[in-house]
């Protein structure tokens, strides 16, 4: 597949499914829920800087506040790009059934625009992608995909005659950037989402980010995020913070000059921060 390199916040690619998807978004991974408004309000502040593209999921605990940033924020629903996903204790048939309904009551959108398997990691990969289909031919949710799959693990999804995922969303970075499990993924008209870009801040002290930070003069977060992006990953940057959330989004007039991605490509394969199915390590297919 033709790798689409986002040039603004408006920037959309076509899946293999037909739906349009932004190339940048928000993620909510540790945005709180509750009184202090962190994920509504950072869904807001996004949303209303340009952001298309939200991301969230059972386990971050704050679906029904990003339903409500959405309504807050004043722009149409139907411009909105909005993931979830079903967790590792809801695998089986049934067991997504009751989970994404209940994600549907939080949500409170309409319709879900993506819906993702969090991780193969619960097993009843097959059982659990059927019913995510009928929820599609229901009108319930417009694409069906997967999150922190290994190559084997799409696979057996396709090997069972389950329809391509639109998406997998894993964990990209320079310390992890999975040639095999990309190359894979776009061999199979898959579009690789990429999570955790500013390695949590782990590797704001790299030689290299730094170098190329006082060079372009851009924060080390920054010089991150536009690597992931010039490489052709869907980004998505998780912040509550709304100052860091307009920061993150300051990537497109300007790009990382090639000596500088050649640097960062070079780093030695580690840092993963999350691994779902450590046991396997299925990052290498």
């Amino acid at each position: 597949m033709a790798v689409t390199i986002a040039t603004s916040l408006s920037s959309t690619v076509k899946l293999n499914d037909g739906v349009d998807m932004p190339l940048f978004g928000l993620g909510t991974f540790r945005c709180e829920s509750g009184a202090n408004k962190e994920a509504e309000n950072a869904v807001v502040s996004a949303i209303q800087l340009g952001y298309r593209y939200i991301d969230t999921a059972v386990l971050y605990g704050n679906e029904e506040d990003v339903g409500r940033g959405i309504k807050r924020s004043g722009v149409k629903r139907e411009d909105i790009f909005v993931t979830t996903k079903v967790w590792d204790d809801c695998h089986g048939y049934d067991e997504c059934k009751k989970s994404f309904q209940a994600s549907f009551k939080r949500l409170d959108c309409g319709y879900v625009d993506q819906l993702l398997i969090h991780s193969p990691n619960g097993g009843r990969n097959v059982e659990m992608y059927k019913a995510m289909l009928e929820f599609k031919q229901q009108g319930l949710v417009r694409s069906v995909g997967v999150s922190n799959f290994g190559i084997h693990h799409i696979q057996g999804l396709l090997d069972a005659g389950m329809p391509t995922p639109s998406v997998n969303q894993i964990e990209f970075h320079p310390w992890m950037k999975r040639p095999k499990l990309v190359d894979f993924c776009r061999e199979k008209n898959i579009v690789v989402v990429g999570y955790c870009p500013i390695v949590r801040q782990q590797k704001f002290d790299d030689p290299d980010v730094v170098r190329l930070s006082k060079m372009l003069n851009k924060s080390p977060g920054q010089i991150l995020i536009r690597y992931s992006v010039q490489m052709g990953i869907i980004t998505i940057p998780k912040s509550g913070n709304p100052k860091r959330i307009k920061e993150n989004a300051e990537v497109f007039d300007w790009e990382i000059p090639q000596e500088g991605m050649d640097s960062l490509n070079s780093k030695e394969e580690s840092g993963i921060t999350w691994d779902p199915c450590s046991s396997s390590n299925p990052w290498l297919g």
